[in-house]
């Protein structure tokens, strides 16, 4: 094969690779993983072969990770230029912005309608495809750090409670975005304005869900005293 005919042909491997991923994303926010099969996703894709995700990709959860990963190296170096800038920061509010803005920063980029906020619901909902999400999109070297400013910021509060308000977070933040998503795509104006004023409201949210008063750990601590003297 000549040189020209081997880069025609990459050429159509990649614009058949990104079409399956680009229809795999847009049913799975739809309808959830479970719900879609590999040969739905190539007959929408408009493959021939029904067994092009297959061939391509391999299983479904390849396919999922295959979305991540695209998506999440831009939402990466956004990130890590904020926490570059707020590095040291002892402000809560700097290492949630760092949390909040970036995403907001990227879905604002791709134009409308988009997808990727309702499949990052859907993942995160799943409890098999849950893991999966928190190894290639938690663990992003830059969100670690910013989780750890978040953390040395609530020092005060009891490691349990300040885990069951990261997961409160993580989930108010995927779910407004996905609702802002929806909203968009359909029309609706009765949502944020725009991703930036959604961004605004949830780190507003999210800096007073981090700075409440654990009364209920209290409570609970209190109740399990009484509990071991009875």
């Amino acid at each position: 094969m000549t040189t020209t005919g081997t880069r025609a042909r990459g050429d159509q491997v990649a614009s058949t690779r990104a079409a399956i991923l680009s229809t795999a994303e847009r049913l799975f926010a739809e309808h959830g993983v479970a719900a879609v099969s590999a040969r739905q996703i190539s007959e929408a894709a408009g493959q021939g072969n029904n067994a092009a995700v297959g061939y391509h990709f391999g299983t479904k959860l390849d396919v999922v990770r295959a979305i991540l990963a695209g998506h999440n190296e831009a939402i990466e170096a956004r990130r890590a230029r904020r926490v570059a800038e707020v590095s040291g920061s002892t402000e809560l509010r700097d290492w949630v912005t760092c949390l909040v803005l970036p995403s907001a920063e990227y879905f604002a980029s791709l134009g409308t309608p988009t997808w990727y906020a309702r499949f990052s619901t859907q993942i995160m909902t799943d409890p098999v495809l849950r893991p999966v999400m928190q190894e290639d999109s938690l663990g992003a070297p830059s969100l670690r750090q910013v989780l750890h400013g978040i953390h040395l910021c609530e020092a005060d509060l009891p490691t349990a409670v300040r885990h069951d308000r990261g997961d409160m977070a993580m989930y108010l933040l995927l779910h407004t975005f996905a609702d802002l998503e929806r909203a968009q795509a359909d029309g609706d104006a009765t949502g944020p304005a725009s991703w930036a004023r959604a961004a605004s409201g949830l780190v507003d949210a999210m800096v007073g869900l981090f700075q409440a008063p654990a009364t209920l750990a209290i409570t609970d601590t209190n109740s399990s005293s009484k509990e071991g003297t009875s």
